[in-house]
Order: C-alpha cells, then structure tokens, then sequence
C-alpha cells in the first residue's frame, strides 16, 4: 500500500476539507480520468483497491497513472480508552481530496474499457467521482 518512506513530524492534525482543487483538475498525463465530485479523505487501501480493479478489468492493457498520494497520517486510539493520555498512534495513511481533482488517468485503452474500469473503481472509493476525457475538457 502507499505510504510515505519517513516524515519530518509523525502526526497531524486534522484539517479542513471545504473548496475546489487548486491544483492537479486536468488531464496531464492519459486520455481518460476520474476526476473527484466531492471532498474528503481517500484511504491507501481504498486507492490500491481501485488501481487494482482498473489493471484487472483492462488485463493490464494501456498505463495508468496515480494522481493523488496518501501523505496524511491519521491516528486512532485503541478501543475502550479513558479520555486523556495523549493522542493515539498513527493508524493509517489518507489522500485529502478536494472538489475537480483528478485522482486516475489511463491511457492507451478505447473509451468503453475506461468508461467501465473507471466506474469499477469509483465504487472502492469513498468519495463521488466522474468520468472525464480529453475531448470533454477541451470544450
């Protein structure tokens, strides 16, 4: 799974979730994408879930890129804990995902096999998607 090789500091805080990408809302790299219609956290398992049914449904045809990663550490305290003691340990890693960013693109593959593999995907991730291609950017 994807996670940061090391960090300057091993917990943060939480964060806003509110606005639109300022960054990273075009297709840069393939022909097809999913591109986020809404905010929040994406999980590292939900991310490697969703690049393994896009490879799976295009037997590994065409290249896909990963637009986001999972930079965000969040921390859970064990269950049934007192108030106090501190804030828990790092539990898992999260991508923040805000409004038109764009999370997969593909490339190489004809449009109903990234039409299909894209929605495949989208149901592993917690957040709304869309499907966006090059010709629908440009107008």
């Amino acid at each position: 799974m994807l996670q940061p090789k090391r960090t300057k500091y091993r917990k943060q805080f939480r964060d806003r979730r509110k606005g639109m990408a300022k960054r990273g809302f075009t297709l840069s790299f393939g022909e097809f994408g999913l591109k986020a219609a809404g905010n929040g956290w994406v999980r590292a398992r939900e991310l490697e879930s969703a690049r393994r049914a896009i490879s799976h449904y295009t037997k590994r045809g065409g290249k896909v890129w990963i637009r986001v990663f999972p930079h965000k550490p969040v921390t859970q305290k064990p269950l049934e804990v007192r108030m106090g003691g501190g804030k828990g340990d790092v539990d898992h890693y999260v991508a923040v995902v805000k409004r038109g960013k764009i999370l997969f693109e593909i490339g190489g593959v004809t449009i109903d096999i990234a039409k299909e593999a894209f929605r495949l995907a989208s149901h592993k991730l917690s957040i709304e998607t869309k499907f966006v291609s090059k010709e629908t950017t440009q107008l």
